[in-house]
């Protein structure tokens, strides 16, 4: 039997042992040595420790300056990154995480912090789900595995103009890595409003042997009516004009169905399960927020969507005409991709400028 490794924990293997090491980062061990948790004399916490001392939450966080980056962790493998938790002060597209694996000069995920996290629209939305949750009252939950094999980075970037305060806790493993293991990339969109007659693409560019394992949007509509019925598709191994796996509309593909109505209140009902859900729904309020926006996730866990050579994802965004042609919209629509692959990681789109990122 091969030894178990610490990898892919379940409640199925729970019991077995293991020879992996359980490490921990966090502003109370920044390095995640063995035994040097606590040890901090100064940090945010010290005025409040001062009578207690040394190992009485002396550094429970840090302060990221405005325009500056924090390395959050740098990592020597092999391990895996197994939970990641994160609770940002600021407006949290204004804050840029990125990973690193081996040395790589391009991250393998860039993304802002919310969206990340399923938190795209900057406002608290309860999401309880196997690879992602958003508790009370801003807790960012991302349980991901991320295995890596020489070295694991992670930085998060302050683009404001505010210096914004962070409380995290990076959780991982010191183990071997089995050879047929991938590396997790993570991929962040947006156009507003989408040009007419065009269709969203979700991820393009991928290059390498891996699985797509799930679907972010944060999607902002821009006209009255229902807003979708356009069909997500992955263009798999060389697919050109039509791809292999074609959705049959954009509530079917995150689990839900018929305008993800409550057909006793006929209002939009929110959701959040292990795999799929509509777990924000922002209405307006008849004054200044008057648009309907939406937070929708999928994951591919049980369902991962492989491919051996190049992936492309696109949606369309599709309305209804008042005489019943489809009409197609030009919606806010921002995206997370996630996926695993072979490593070297191709050059992702540059991100767009802070007042596009921007939720107003």
């Amino acid at each position: 039997m091969t030894q178990f490794n610490g990898l892919g924990m379940h409640i199925g293997n729970l019991s077995r042992l293991s020879k992996a090491q359980t490490r921990s980062i966090s502003p109370e061990n920044f390095t995640g040595a063995k035994g040097a948790g606590g040890m901090a004399t100064e940090g945010t916490g010290a005025i409040h420790a001062a009578e207690l001392g040394q190992g009485w939450k002396v550094s429970p966080s840090v302060v990221i300056d405005p325009h500056t980056t924090m390395e959050l962790a740098d990592i020597a493998g092999p391990g895996a990154i197994q939970q990641v938790w994160m609770t940002p002060t600021g407006n949290w597209r204004f804050s840029i995480l990125r990973i690193y694996w081996d040395d790589q000069e391009l991250p393998s995920v860039e993304c802002p912090v919310g969206d990340f996290f399923a938190s795209g629209w900057g406002t608290y939305a309860q999401l309880s789900s196997l690879a992602v949750c958003v508790n009370p009252g801003s807790a960012f939950n991302s349980y991901w595995e991320m295995p890596f094999r020489r070295r694991c980075r992670i930085t998060l970037s302050n683009i404001a103009d505010e210096p914004m305060t962070l409380y995290y806790q990076i959780n991982y493993v010191l183990t071997e890595v089995p050879e047929d293991t991938a590396y997790f990339h993570a991929q962040f969109r947006r156009v507003n409003p989408l040009p007419y007659r065009k269709v969203y693409t979700i991820l393009d560019g991928v290059r390498g042997w891996g699985q797509y394992v799930g679907t972010y949007m944060a999607w902002g509509v821009n006209n009255n009516g229902w807003w979708g019925e356009g069909e997500i598709k992955f263009y798999i191994d060389g697919d050109q004009e039509f791809p292999t796996i074609c959705g049959t509309g954009t509530e079917d593909y995150f689990c839900g169905s018929y305008n993800f109505e409550n057909k006793a209140t006929h209002q939009y009902q929110e959701f959040t399960t292990p795999y799929a859900g509509l777990h924000q729904v922002i209405r307006p309020d008849g004054v200044y927020r008057s648009q309907m926006r939406f937070g929708m996730y999928r994951w591919h866990i049980p369902d991962p969507i492989r491919f051996e050579e190049d992936l492309a994802v696109t949606i369309q965004a599709l309305g209804w005409r008042s005489n019943g042609p489809y009409l197609p919209l030009q919606d806010d629509i921002a995206s997370v991709a996630y996926w695993y692959q072979t490593l070297p990681t191709a050059p992702f789109p540059a991100l767009p400028e802070r007042n596009f990122l921007e939720v107003i």
